[in-house]
This record gives C-alpha cells, sequence and structure tokens, in this order.
C-alpha cells in the first residue's frame, strides 16, 4: 500500500509542477488529492458492497369477506317427510334441498303437486302430501280427498279440492297448482286471481272459503 501511496504522490507532484498555481494553492491542492487517494485506496482494499435487507411484506390477514358466512334462508318442511320441521338452508338452494334436509320423502308419499326444482324463498313452508291411510289402518299411495269443515289452505291444498270450491272446475284448479309450482307459495288468498281463469267474481264466489 505504501508503494501505491507512493506512486500516487509523485504523480501528483509532476501534475502540480504543471500548474501555474501559487505555493499555498498548489499545497491545497496536494492535501485534497492525497485526501481522495487515501479514500480511494481504503474503498478497493475494504470493499464498498454491504448485505442489502429485503423487507419482506407480512403475510396479509385473511380477507374479511371470505370469513363471512353465506347468508341463509328460513323454510318449514312439514308433511311427507321423515324429520319435519325448520330449517336454514343458503340462498338459492331449491326444494329437494329443503326436503333433503328434513330426511327426504317417506315412502309412499306424493311430490306430483311439488316443483323440487323450484328455488326457495324466506320463511315459506314446503309441504309434501303425506301418505293415506285406509280404513284398516295399513299404508296406500293412493290419494284421498280430504273433506274440509273450514277454509281450505291454498298452499296445501290439491287439485281435487280446489274443484270443490265453487266456480273452480278440473282446468283452472289444475292451473293453480301448475302456478304454484312454478312461482311458490301464495303470501296471500288475493294471488288467486294472478292464475288464468279466475277474475274478480269468480274470486268473490270462493274466496271465504281459502286461506293460506
Amino acid at each position: 500500500m505504501n508503494q501505491l501511496l507512493q506512486g500516487y504522490k509523485e504523480q501528483i507532484q509532476d501534475w502540480l509542477s504543471d500548474l501555474h498555481f501559487e505555493s499555498a494553492q498548489k499545497r491545497a491542492l496536494l492535501i485534497l488529492a492525497l485526501i481522495a487517494v487515501v479514500v480511494s485506496a481504503g474503498v478497493v482494499f475494504r470493499g464498498h458492497s454491504q448485505p442489502v435487507e429485503i423487507a419482506l411484506p407480512a403475510p396479509s390477514a385473511p380477507s374479511t369477506l371470505s370469513m363471512i358466512a353465506p347468508p341463509l334462508v328460513t323454510v318449514d318442511v312439514a308433511g311427507g317427510v321423515n324429520t319435519p320441521g325448520v330449517y336454514e338452508l343458503p340462498v338459492s338452494s331449491r326444494v329437494i334441498d329443503a326436503i333433503t334436509a328434513a330426511g327426504g320423502v317417506k315412502k309412499g308419499s306424493d311430490v306430483s303437486d311439488v316443483n323440487l326444482a323450484r328455488i326457495i324463498k324466506d320463511g315459506e313452508q314446503i309441504y309434501v302430501q303425506p301418505i293415506a291411510s285406509n280404513s284398516v289402518g295399513t299404508s296406500s299411495t293412493t290419494r284421498v280427498v280430504i273433506k274440509h269443515t273450514g277454509p281450505i289452505n291454498i298452499n296445501r291444498a290439491t287439485i281435487s279440492e280446489f274443484d270443490s270450491l265453487p266456480g273452480v272446475g278440473p282446468v283452472i284448479a289444475a292451473r293453480i297448482v301448475a302456478y304454484r309450482k312454478v312461482n311458490g307459495p301464495f303470501m296471500s288468498v288475493d294471488d288467486l286471481q294472478k292464475v288464468s281463469g279466475i277474475g274478480a267474481s269468480k274470486f268473490a264466489e270462493f274466496k271465504s272459503k281459502i286461506t293460506v
């Protein structure tokens, strides 16, 4: 290193002798040059690279949205199912999902009036026509017509029961059941007027004999 510094010193002295500066200016330049040489030599011998620490971002917390439970709807499954009751199911579930949650349909029960593919609505009741019993107490899969002493429930009534209403024949009765399959349970008795063939005058004939 001493030889390197000596070489730099001689080069600087030669360079200063060629400059037309005063002695004080030459000494100042010489001092600055020596400082630069010493600093440069220190960098060469010591190295100037330092390890660079890269701060990695902390793992992000789970998204709040991913932790929110999907919305649910509550339905009442009744009639000919193995475990009737009130169930909570994800939104967009279908009638078949609700019946499955209730243990499935009992053997012999009739689901012909139920649209199993319909998307369920919050607060509705899904009613499966239960298995009928004959006079000796044995099970029968034959649908029976139940005679009502009071108003019939339009969300449970069969085609035969609708047909028994004044002014409603088998054609309109079938339309009511078909409408209910597609659109779900009626919210009020007045909704029956949405069915084709049931006008205000016909509806007035049997309004007092129905309920929801």
